[in-house]
């Protein structure tokens, strides 16, 4: 019996991949005007992008631990063994909330098989480390060496990412209503990236153009072999960014493959529309 893959809707892959792959969903929980909706399942990214931009903040909240029992029971029960890769601990309680309900259901079930990694990720540069161990688990490799690539990866995934208002992040508490005042004004960008799971800003940037450019010399500075890469963009409804981020990718790096997906309503609530991610290693497995 192949290991079963479980991971949550952070990770922004569509539901297609999850129904394709065998890997066993979770969705975030996003609450607008009142009532709440499952992330993916019973709203859209879209849908979010439009309330935000109709002047409406919604809001989130992790994963239900009904879900999680409910799930990890039914494994136990068959005698599965599985790997729940999730969401950074840093940015939602959906880590702690899963390892509570797995020492629950272990109480029951003593020799339940589950493993639960913090990817310190989020996005599709925790989707990404989703893809490659679904692979794995389908080509039917050992619980273990899924497990060495899942936490490799996380512990080597670049989270680069720009987003189009700055005032949007300061409604959040990411950055003083004054610096994103004048950011608004000056045409200033911030380019942000994750460390060790917590969002940290990099630099401001002038201009686009120059914020593009930039996010390229950055890729070359820190990735490794990009070329034999699978490079992630997510984007928060910029099809148009997000595919002229591709070609100038193409143009430096000639990946091996470039993976594109909307940012989803639980990242997405928090980042607003016109955010651009890229994702990438910084080390390769050997």
């Amino acid at each position: 019996m192949p290991v079963k893959i479980l991971a949550d809707s952070a990770c922004d892959l569509p539901l297609s991949f999850y129904e394709n792959n065998n890997v066993t969903f979770f969705p975030l929980k996003v609450q607008i005007g009142g009532k709440e909706f499952d992330d993916l399942q019973t709203i859209q990214p879209k849908e979010v992008y439009n309330f935000i931009r109709g002047g409406q903040r919604p809001t989130t909240s992790q994963v239900s631990p009904a879900g999680f029992k409910e799930v990890f029971t039914e494994m136990a029960r068959n005698g599965e063994e599985g790997i729940y890769i999730a969401f950074s601990s840093e940015l939602s309680g959906t880590y702690q909330t899963s390892v509570m309900i797995l020492e629950q259901v272990k109480e029951e079930y003593p020799d339940f098989n589950l493993s639960i990694v913090d990817t310190k990720g989020a996005s599709l540069g925790y989707g990404l480390v989703v893809m490659e161990a679904a692979k794995l688990a389908n080509d039917n490799m050992s619980k273990e060496e899924i497990l060495e690539d899942v936490r490799f990866r996380s512990s080597h995934m670049e989270h680069l990412f720009t987003v189009d208002d700055l005032d949007y992040l300061a409604k959040g508490g990411r950055v003083t209503r004054t610096s994103a005042f004048l950011g608004g004004l000056l045409n200033i960008k911030p380019l942000l990236n994750v460390e060790d799971g917590k969002l940290v800003p990099i630099e401001k940037i002038r201009g686009r153009k120059k914020l593009l450019r930039r996010i390229i010399e950055v890729m070359k500075e820190r990735g490794a072999r990009l070329e034999d890469q699978n490079i992630g963009i997510s984007h928060a409804d910029d099809e148009d960014t997000a595919s002229e981020m591709k070609n100038l990718i193409e143009e430096a790096f000639n990946p091996r493959e470039i993976t594109i997906t909307p940012i989803g309503a639980a990242i997405g609530s928090h980042t607003g529309p016109g955010t651009i991610a890229i994702f990438f290693l910084n080390k390769m497995p050997s």
